[in-house]
């Protein structure tokens, strides 16, 4: 089985090739809503040479995709029709999830974060608090993993990503330049580029630590928290309120959904 999983996010987009055993290739591109199926070929077609396995995308016996960008969700769509020759599983439409969705609107929950939450219930136990920084950065509650899936989706909060925070300061005041988002080496910053990575950093280290300490004590029984997404990494070592940071929680998630329907 050759699977490709496609996770598509505001800011960017994963490809990843799954081979029925591991993942063997990781792919990540800008996300373009207007980029057309044939576009994604081609960009996919160079990356299968470049690997050098002698494997294309005719080679692919399914695909997954879940996207928080509707308008691209056509042509992924088509990607996987005409190069791939297989009809995808997308998230949102009559995917069967397995997993209890505990909050007043299911239908209004996100495709990231419902497969997040499947992810984690593959490999933890207990009750989790999935942290997802990208975009945006996403707080969210899943109760009862065992390690082997059940458990549910009891909701969270979403705020704004650190980068929408970047781009803001830059983009409302007028003398604030466009700066990387990396850790200082104070808090106290001695010029204008160190005082907004100071803020923006610690900014959010403190917003991960005061939501962190809020939710556990609202769901008022012991949590084990995870993080993950495009800048997780960023904050490991910075603080001791996430206990494990898991790059692969949504290709993993993706997975276990792509076996329960096509029940392999």
């Amino acid at each position: 089985m050759m699977l490709l999983a496609i996770e598509q996010g505001n800011t960017n987009t994963l490809f990843a090739v799954h081979d029925g055993e591991e993942w063997i290739f990781q792919w990540r591109t800008a996300t373009d809503p207007m980029r057309t199926a044939d576009e994604y070929a081609v960009w996919l077609h160079q990356l299968f040479e470049m690997r050098g396995h002698g494997l294309t995308m005719a080679d692919m016996d399914g695909c997954i995709i879940s996207s928080v960008v509707p308008q691209s969700i056509f042509n992924l769509r088509n990607l996987a029709r005409r190069y791939l020759t297989v009809e995808p599983l997308v998230i949102g439409e009559n995917v069967e999830l397995g997993i209890e969705v505990r909050i007043h609107k299911p239908s209004e929950a996100g495709a990231d974060r419902l497969v997040n939450a499947i992810g984690a219930l593959q490999a933890y136990e207990g009750d989790l608090l999935l942290i997802d920084s990208g975009t945006a950065t996403t707080f969210d509650v899943v109760s009862g993993a065992n390690g082997k899936g059940g458990g549910a989706f009891e909701g969270g909060l979403i705020a704004p990503g650190i980068n929408l925070s970047l781009q803001a300061l830059h983009e409302a005041a007028a003398k604030l330049p466009r700066i990387a988002i990396q850790r200082p080496e104070t808090v106290i910053g001695r010029d204008t580029v160190t005082s907004m990575q100071s803020g923006v950093f610690w900014g959010y280290i403190a917003l991960i630590e005061g939501l962190v300490d809020r939710i556990k004590a609202e769901w008022g029984k012991p949590m084990t928290v995870i993080g993950t997404g495009g800048v997780a990494s960023l904050f490991e070592g910075a603080t001791d309120s996430i206990d494990r940071f898991d790059p692969d929680l949504t290709i993993r998630g993706l997975l276990e959904i792509w076996r329960r329907n096509s029940h392999l």
